[in-house]
């Protein structure tokens, strides 16, 4: 008999009891108000699953939605289902869902039909010896197309160059990565749609190994949640915080240059025009490089000795409503005794 679902209050944080069954694939469905196409999405992603060799669950997060999605998602047999009581962000549900998991490898998609979710089996085939595979899209089907192709494009570029590393898709909602890897960083994850470039950005960080595989990528069903304005900002101020925590110098070492390159130009003209006599001006300039050369240091050091003490946050999960699913002939290790 299946239990009820979680209901998690606005006040509760997202700290979870562990649950003790493990399986291969745990699939984390963030919903906000996709109530009209739910049911077919989610048969889509369970067909395609029956059909691998993997066991697997589906965790699905009602996020606060006030169209009848919760209601809907309430009939569908064999999830996990979690709901919201108000609308926390797709960050937080994917949080949410992950500390949930029980499966060795965590998906993340949508259910508005974007992603080709009957490919999921082949994205986790592509997980051997990764740490994280990224749906790397191959077409821009969103809308505000006009502002968002050119934003994204710089905001990937940036990103690639501060990690060093190129990025093809920065803010795919489809991927598939190691539980126990996430584990750690998801707290650092934040509550919105930049939790997805969040959790790139801090793979590569880290050192981690993150593979990109094409993707197609279809025109969203029902209406997006998207704000153009509000969330590329917060695209963008998020990819300079991931850098400041990991890498101040990234940022500040070619700031401070390029103020060390004009105070020393703005000095050697002093020099030769004004009798040896140097402007107040320039002392400032250089005096403004020498600060940002310090912040710089610090902020690092003050980067390393956070990322030293932090503690690994605990892997969590919670009473479960639905048995994981394992396909015919699958034969699972059977869970440990709990003591």
């Amino acid at each position: 008999m299946e239990e009820p679902p979680v209901t998690v209050a606005p006040d509760e944080g997202l700290d979870v009891p562990v649950g003790a069954d493990e399986v291969d694939v745990s699939i984390v469905l963030p919903v906000y108000n996709e109530k009209g196409h739910l049911r077919q999405e989610i048969d889509r992603i369970r067909a395609a699953m029956d059909a691998s060799e993997h066991s697997y669950e589906i965790i699905v997060i009602d996020d606060g939605s006030n169209d009848g999605s919760g209601e809907a998602l309430r009939e569908v047999e064999g999830i996990r289902l979690i709901q919201f009581l108000t609308n926390r962000g797709s960050g937080s549900a994917r949080k949410y869902g992950t500390r949930a998991a029980r499966g060795r490898i965590v998906v993340w998609t949508d259910v508005d039909m974007s992603y080709p979710n009957d490919l999921i089996p082949e994205l986790v085939a592509e997980m051997e010896g990764y740490d994280q595979v990224v749906g790397a899209r191959t077409s821009e089907e969103g809308t505000h197309k006009a502002f968002r192709v050119p934003a994204k494009a710089f905001i990937r570029r940036l990103a690639s160059y501060l990690v060093q590393t190129p990025i093809p898709d920065l803010n795919s909602g489809m991927r598939a990565f190691r539980r126990d890897v996430a584990l750690q960083y998801v707290s650092q994850l934040p509550p919105g749609f930049s939790c997805v470039t969040t959790i790139t950005m801090t793979f590569l960080a880290h050192g981690y190994t993150v593979k990109y595989w094409p993707i197609t990528y279809s025109e969203r069903a029902g209406t997006s949640k998207f704000h153009w304005r509000a969330d590329t900002r917060r695209y963008l101020l998020q990819v300079i915080r991931m850098t400041l925590s990991y890498d101040p110098f990234r940022v500040f070492l070619p700031i401070g240059f390029l103020f060390t390159l004009i105070g020393l130009a703005k000095l050697v003209y002093d020099v030769s025009t004004n009798d040896f006599r140097v402007a107040i001006n320039t002392l400032l300039i250089l005096m403004v490089a020498f600060q940002v050369f310090v912040i710089g240091m610090l902020a690092d050091l003050i980067g390393r000795a956070t990322r030293a003490t932090r503690e690994v946050q605990p892997a969590a999960g919670f009473t479960r409503d639905a048995p994981p699913t394992v396909p015919a002939g699958h034969r699972t290790r059977a869970p440990e005794a709990v003591r």
